[in-house]
């Protein structure tokens, strides 16, 4: 198991079929993204057709996992019993992605630390067995 940087009590992501695969793959600690085999746009979440050419047709494209801070906020707030305050949640544009941007946490950073333009890479969080969220934290050199 990774290390845990939220408690228990965070709610559970759900996967249904056009999920699925997205969260099998990080269940293998491997960050895909969503292409269209037609034009070739990609896209996360993922979702059943393209909205750039209306195609049904897509694969799994693996990433590197590394991009940079976008935007962010600093939640002061918990949202699970024992989660600890403040903490952070980025916007997070990949590199290697076709320009897609996701959201996740920032973790083992101080909030204070954070600036825009933060080179990030992702750190798998195991909540169980078969479940793997990524979350980032600044790049290493």
């Amino acid at each position: 198991m990774s290390e845990r940087f939220f408690p228990d009590g965070m709610p559970q992501p759900l996967a249904d079929q056009i999920h699925l695969p997205w969260w099998e793959a990080a269940a293998e600690h491997r960050l895909v993204v969503q292409r269209c085999t037609e034009c070739g746009r990609t896209r996360i979440p993922p979702a059943p057709l393209c909205a750039s050419c209306g195609s049904h047709d897509s694969d799994w494209q693996e990433v590197s996992g590394r991009g940079e801070v976008f935007t962010y906020t600093t939640v002061h707030r918990p949202i699970a019993a024992d989660q600890e305050v403040p903490f952070v949640i980025a916007v997070i544009a990949l590199e290697d992605s076709g320009g897609l941007r996701m959201i996740s946490n920032l973790v083992d950073v101080a909030p204070e630390d954070v600036e825009i333009g933060m080179p990030v890479e992702v750190v798998w969080e195991d909540m169980s067995e078969d479940l793997a969220v990524p979350r980032f934290r600044p790049a290493s050199p």
